[in-house]
């Protein structure tokens, strides 16, 4: 589903819009740090926020990512994935220190070590791809 330059967008260090729905249908919007694990978009997660309630009870996720390029036409070129979204339990600490070394440098310890919990994983599948640029 994800093409190559849709991947190496995903693996960088652009932040990444994720679009939930609330139990009202309103959207919910935040940037997180994203990475691949195979075909599935991965984020971390210490804390059981908003975002992680609604996936739990509505799937449907929305992915945007600004790239770092502009097009022929003068447009920055972006990505958008709409997915499903499901939520684990564990495995955030890793998730997040390898995502640190992305986002933040190669020398970084994160998340800082006063987190003790294990937090949860937001694994996202995308069902299709879209925006401007390569990808499309």
């Amino acid at each position: 589903m994800l093409n190559p330059p849709a991947r190496n967008l995903l693996e960088s260090d652009a932040l990444v819009h994720l679009v939930t729905l609330n139990a009202d249908g309103s959207p919910q919007l935040s940037c997180v740090w994203v990475g691949l694990d195979g075909d599935d978009i991965v984020s971390g997660h210490m804390d059981p926020r908003q975002k992680l309630r609604n996936v739990r009870r509505d799937p449907r996720v929305v992915l945007s990512v600004e790239g770092p390029n502009i097009n022929r036409v003068g447009l920055r070129e972006y990505l958008v994935v709409h997915g499903s979204g499901r939520v684990e339990e564990g495995g955030a600490r890793d998730l997040l220190q390898r995502l640190a070394h992305v986002y933040l440098g190669p020398n970084i310890v994160f998340p800082p070590p006063q987190y003790d919990t294990p937090g949860y994983v937001l694994r996202i599948t995308p069902d299709r791809i879209g925006g401007v640029g390569p990808w499309t």
